[in-house]
């Protein structure tokens, strides 16, 4: 791919724009991952409780990301963005100015921060409408790739609210969120050409498509496994293995990072070799991944009630950084796989699919957080969890090779790219 054609081929600012969009958007949908030792320190919640409050904003992103969706095609992608930011940095100034005081608070607030979760269903089809079919899959693993919002959710939070209160990190947060809505006012513009108007109905009619369902099932493991673990494994690292929150920020910075910053270049590896093929990689990467991290054993206790610094933390620990990574990386590049697929298959409908599927994606977030909440209380370990996911990963190779051959030759032959 060169450089020059691809800058020609479509409109650069607004997939600029829809990266910055869905990047700030995407760190204030998980921003309670990374906080909630702290926001709920004095709240005496249980484990699973914990594992729930942060479970709200994914499951809330991904109810919105339909009506959104629908929003975005009857008065277009780039007020529905303006909108939903909006909406988001409301919710986030009254926080850092009121704070949050009881579990329904927190709840509450999930529920606003789902907002910029939906932002998906707004910023990747604005992207994708500008760009012709050889280049969907790196421009949906550019614009994508704002899911590395985590990770400077994660690296930063923790220090923040150890020096100046948990409360300082939504001020801070504002402060990029701003920025961002004046860079999309002005940059953002929807592709030309007349916007599809659609309804209900039309969800419905697109999910009776056996295909719809395969693509919101493949990235029911591959999303939601990404936001799932983004959101659940700062909480995990500081249980399982009693390293502190800074510590714990630190380490899931490192591992979602390589899921982050690798998913477009799971939809360039697509389109070269073909998203079918990649993605059946990919999964069996994640299955193995899954099922080794399922047997781990729990880190020894730390000397101090704040728990193991990032310098002294045991070897389990980095063992389990290391798988986790693979993991997340394979899941990362696994997004970019479906997303070069689901536009060469609904190119006409692609800003109905990236609701649907993104809606998929993340519930699948929600599932996986609340599947580890309960396997933690109900056997005193997160290994069930970890294989139930394992599984699932496991049934989504085997879906691949039940429909490559009549995917390749059917909408495939005439897709104009590589299946």
């Amino acid at each position: 791919m060169k450089l020059a054609e691809f800058k020609k081929a479509g409109h650069w600012p607004t997939l600029l724009a829809a990266f910055l969009y869905f990047d700030i958007s995407f760190m204030a949908w998980v921003a309670l991952g990374p906080l909630i030792v702290y926001i709920a320190r004095d709240m005496n919640l249980a484990v699973n409780e914990k594992f729930t409050l942060v479970a709200i904003p994914v499951l809330a992103g991904a109810l919105l990301r339909v009506p959104m969706g629908i929003l975005a095609d009857i008065i277009g992608a780039k007020r529905t963005g303006i909108i939903a930011q909006l909406v988001v940095i409301a919710a986030t100034a009254a926080v850092w100015h009121f704070g949050l005081t009881s579990k329904l608070a927190i709840e509450l607030f999930g529920l606003a921060l789902g907002v910029g979760g939906a932002s998906f269903a707004v910023a990747l089809p604005q992207a994708s409408r500008w760009y012709p079919p050889q280049y969907q899959g790196v421009v949906m693993g550019i614009a994508g790739a704002g899911n590395m919002g985590v990770v400077l959710d994660t690296l930063l939070a923790p220090t923040i609210a150890e020096h100046w209160g948990w409360q300082a990190v939504f001020g801070c947060l504002l402060i990029p969120m701003l920025m961002v809505l004046a860079y999309y006012a002005v940059a953002a513009k929807d592709a030309p050409g007349e916007r599809k108007k659609v309804s209900l109905q039309a969800y419905g009619a697109l999910l009776k498509d056996s295909d719809s369902r395969w693509f919101m099932f493949f990235y029911f493991i591959t999303f939601g496994g990404f936001v799932g673990l983004a959101n659940a494994l700062p909480l995990y690292f500081t249980v399982q293995y009693h390293v502190s929150g800074v510590a714990a920020g630190m380490l899931v910075a490192l591992i979602v990072a390589f899921g982050s910053g690798f998913r477009p270049v799971g939809g360039m590896i697509a389109d070269r070799i073909g998203g079918i093929r990649s993605l059946s990689i990919l999964f069996g990467v994640v299955v193995a991944a899954y099922l080794v991290i399922a047997f781990m054993p729990e880190g020894p206790t730390a000397p101090t009630q704040a728990g193991w610094a990032l310098t002294e933390l045991p070897r389990i620990a980095w063992i389990s950084v290391l798988l986790f990574s693979i993991g997340v990386l394979a899941l990362g590049m696994g997004n970019g796989a479906v997303f070069q697929l689901i536009p060469l298959r609904f190119r006409h409908e692609i800003g109905l699919m990236t609701g649907l599927v993104g809606c998929a994606g993340g519930v699948g977030g929600f599932f996986l957080a609340q599947t580890l909440g309960a396997a933690k209380g109900m056997t005193g370990g997160f290994g069930a969890g970890f294989l139930f996911f394992g599984g699932l990963a496991l049934l989504g190779f085997i879906g691949l090779a039940m429909v490559k051959v009549r995917w390749r030759t059917t909408w495939g032959a005439v897709s104009g790219a590589r299946v």
